[in-house]
This record gives structure tokens, C-alpha cells and sequence, in this order.
């Protein structure tokens, strides 16, 4: 297949990957469809790119052509000519001309033939510029925000992976900046480059467990990649958490409750033992999935101990029953080897409240808030599991007036449906 070719097939692959993207987050988090805070739609926006963008990097025939006429520098925006022109800057052919680098300009196109002008997918290749979040509010513009931060880091992990290759290259007569490079080495960087894409994107995909179940914010998502990531790889061979949170950084995107910006700092706090009672009962089934006799059980269990704790959880009082939209086991295998299960758990308290205290007039809106549990599996005994221990209670709860003018510039703009959740066909001008 031609490198046309495969750009062609790649950009419908992951128009499709995009638009599924969506519903795939609607489905494991039905309230980051309510844009409750500026950053919402972005988050939605740039979570689907990433997906749809990650997927380049399975395409084998586009990585490798890129990476030999980049000379292995997977961010620059344009390969190197067929050949070197007489005169520099003026090419008289168009062997001359320097094309785009495929991977980005594919992101452009994936862009344009959305409708989104390219403007969310271009931040390939954008530089840092921590006063963009100040100015761009538009949802797929602020996202680009978030895709850079992801790629900047992604591009930094596989330049230090892939030094050593470039430093044998060197030493066996290669330049220091190859034009083309041989197919042997094209080979191993597209089979590193193939290989951290996936770490990130898996990485990405697990933080989504790690979330406060409404109103998340750029700053949430950075928290939950970092918690997410040291969970899985305590030791972090790849150095995936330092270039995440410069990424990050650079781009002016912090948690605003953190009190420093170091890793132990931006990791979600661990509940100490005892802080909150134990569950009872909770069954976590296996790989395959709950049945359904235990997904009814759980269910039972996770809203009497809402209940119960209530006021622990931070949670209003006597403002209306807490819901359990969600709960499915994770399971993840340490470093050590070893298989460490978690229950992930939404919990969400709904209650409409006056637009304007002192308006009763104008009505009302719905305000919601949450906590998302991480119930660590005990040790099975006897085949019966014991009393399980929270080890994460990620919640974000309403504050004051703060997130109901937000609420209400979103429901004028029009771009949510009645029950309050982003239509995402208005979004994209569909």
C-alpha cells in the first residue's frame, strides 16, 4: 500500500475511533457529558483525539516511512526531500519539496474532514504557551491544549528510549542527523515508538478509572495519569510521570489543589486505613466480568454503605439520595508479578438548587456531586472474600455559586440537551 494509501485509510480508522471515543467515555462516565466547568467539553474533545491519534502508531507502513525520512524525529512537522535542491528554500521540482510529516499532517486532515478545522488536532507540533488557557475557550481549541501536553511527553519518553539506538548508529559511521535512515534501525525505533504509544494510551485510558466522577478539570486528568501510572509501574522505567508533569506544566495545566508539584504531591492521597470504614460483602468477581447475581448484590452493598457514610464521603446532608451509576473491577498486574484487583466505584449525589439564591424567581439548576472509589480486593479466604479497604476516594462536590454560573453559560449557549448532558451533534456542528 502506498504511504497515500495508508494515510487515506488511517484518516477514516480514526474519524470512526473519534466519534466511538465518545460513547465509550459516555459509558463508563455518564455525567462527563455535563459541562459543569470550562475544561468538560475539552476534556471530552481531546480524550476522543487521543485515541483516534494513538491509533497512527499501529499503522506499520506510515511509522516506518516517517521515521526514515525524519531521520527518526517522529515531532517534526515535515520530512526531508527526495532530493537536495540546487537551491535552498526554492525547490524546482517536486522531488524538492519538503512534505509533511504524515503523522501530523494526518491529525490536520483528521481534523478538517471532522468539520473542526484542524484546529484541535494541529497542536502537533504547537509550542508550550501556559497564557493559552486563559485565552482559548473554545472546546476543541482548549483541548489541543491537553493533546499537546500528552504528545509533548509521549515524544520525550521516545527520544530517551531510543538514544542509545541513535548513539550505536553514530558510532558505526552514521551522521549525527540522517537524511534517510537504514531499514534496520527505521525497524527498531517504529517497534519502541509502537511500543510507548501503547504504554501511554493504556496509561491514559486507566486514568479515566481515576477520575472524580463529575465536573472534572485538566488538572483532575493530570492527577489521575500520575496516580494511574505509579500504581502500575511504581519504579517508572519509562519515565512516563516526570515528562507528563513537565508537559503539563509548560502548558500552565496544574491541579489547583496541590500544594507543590512533585509527583507525591500530584497523586491522588491514599485513604489511610481506617479513615473509612471497610465494605462488607463487595464481590469482585473475574476477568470475564460480573454476573449478574453479583453485579445486583454490589449494587445493594455500594448504596447502603452511601448511605451509612454519607457524611464521611463528603456528601450534603438530608439534599437528596446518592446514586451508584457504576462499578466494575480492574485488574492490573504489579511489576512484581503479581495480580492486584480494585473495584471501581461512581458514587453521585444529585440536587437542583436556586440559580440565584437571592432570584428564587429565576428557578433552578441541577448541580451534582461525587466521589469515585478504589476498594482494593482483600485476600480470598476460603473462598469468601473479607471486609475490603478503600484505598482512593477521588470526590469532587459542589462549592458555593462557582460551578452553577458556569452551568448556566453552558445551558445558554445550547449546547446541552435538556437533562443537562453536552450534545455532542451541536458541538460538531452536526
Amino acid at each position: 500500500m502506498l504511504p497515500g494509501q495508508t494515510i487515506f485509510t488511517c484518516l477514516s480508522h480514526d474519524i470512526i475511533a473519534h466519534e466511538t471515543t465518545h460513547a465509550i467515555v459516555d459509558g463508563i462516565r455518564a455525567h462527563f457529558s455535563e459541562p459543569t466547568n470550562i475544561d468538560v467539553l475539552a476534556f471530552h474533545e481531546a480524550f476522543a483525539d487521543l485515541a483516534a491519534l494513538f491509533r497512527h502508531f499501529s499503522h506499520r507502513d506510515a511509522l516506518l516511512d516517517t521515521l526514515q525520512r525524519t531521520g527518526g524525529k517522529l515531532y517534526t512537522a515535515n520530512l526531508h526531500a527526495d532530493v537536495q535542491g540546487s537551491t535552498p528554500g526554492d525547490p524546482l521540482i517536486q522531488a524538492e519539496i519538503t512534505p509533511d510529516n504524515p503523522l501530523i499532517e494526518l491529525a490536520r486532515q483528521f481534523g478538517q474532514v471532522s468539520g473542526l478545522r484542524g484546529g484541535l488536532r494541529s497542536a502537533l507540533g504547537t509550542k508550550a504557551n501556559p497564557r493559552d488557557l486563559q485565552s482559548k475557550l473554545e472546546p476543541h481549541a482548549r483541548g489541543s491544549i491537553l493533546v499537546a501536553a500528552v504528545f509533548d511527553a509521549y515524544f520525550s519518553v521516545y527520544l530517551w528510549r531510543t538514544a542509545d539506538f541513535f548513539r550505536v548508529f553514530r558510532a558505526g559511521g552514521g551522521p549525527a542527523n540522517p537524511v534517510d535512515l537504514p531499514a534496520p534501525l527505521a525497524t527498531l525505533l517504529a517497534d519502541e515508538a509502537g511500543r510507548i504509544a501503547e504504554l501511554f494510551f493504556s496509561v491514559c485510558a486507566r486514568a479515566l478509572d481515576y477520575l472524580p466522577p463529575v465536573d472534572v478539570t485538566f488538572g483532575d486528568f493530570l492527577r489521575a495519569i500520575i496516580t494511574a501510572d505509579r500504581d502500575l509501574f511504581p519504579s517508572d522505567t519509562y519515565g512516563v510521570r516526570n515528562a507528563v508533569m513537565q508537559a503539563f506544566r509548560s502548558r500552565g495545566i496544574v491541579p489547583e489543589d496541590a500544594q507543590f508539584f512533585s509527583e507525591d504531591a500530584l497523586r491522588w492521597p491514599e485513604v489511610a486505613d481506617g479513615a473509612l470504614p471497610r465494605v462488607e460483602g463487595l464481590q469482585f468477581g473475574d476477568p470475564n466480568g460480573l454476573t449478574d447475581d453479583e453485579k445486583d448484590a454490589n449494587g445493594k452493598v455500594l448504596r447502603a454503605y452511601a448511605r451509612a457514610n454519607a457524611a464521611a464521603l463528603g456528601f450534603a446532608p438530608r439534599s437528596g439520595d446518592i446514586d451508584v451509576p457504576s462499578f466494575h473491577p480492574m485488574f492490573r498486574t504489579d511489576e512484581d508479578g503479581s495480580l492486584k484487583v480494585d473495584m471501581v466505584v461512581e458514587m453521585v449525589q444529585s440536587r437542583q438548587v436556586p440559580i440565584d439564591p437571592a432570584a428564587p424567581k429565576l428557578g433552578t439548576v441541577l448541580v451534582r456531586g461525587g466521589v469515585t472509589l478504589m476498594i482494593a480486593a482483600p485476600v480470598l479466604r476460603d473462598g469468601v472474600h473479607g471486609a475490603a479497604q478503600v484505598r482512593y476516594a477521588i470526590a469532587k462536590h459542589p462549592d458555593g455559586n462557582h460551578d452553577i454560573r458556569q452551568r448556566a453559560a453552558y445551558v445558554a449557549q445550547g449546547l446541552t440537551t435538556a437533562d443537562g448532558r453536552v450534545n455532542f451533534g451541536l458541538l460538531h456542528g452536526v
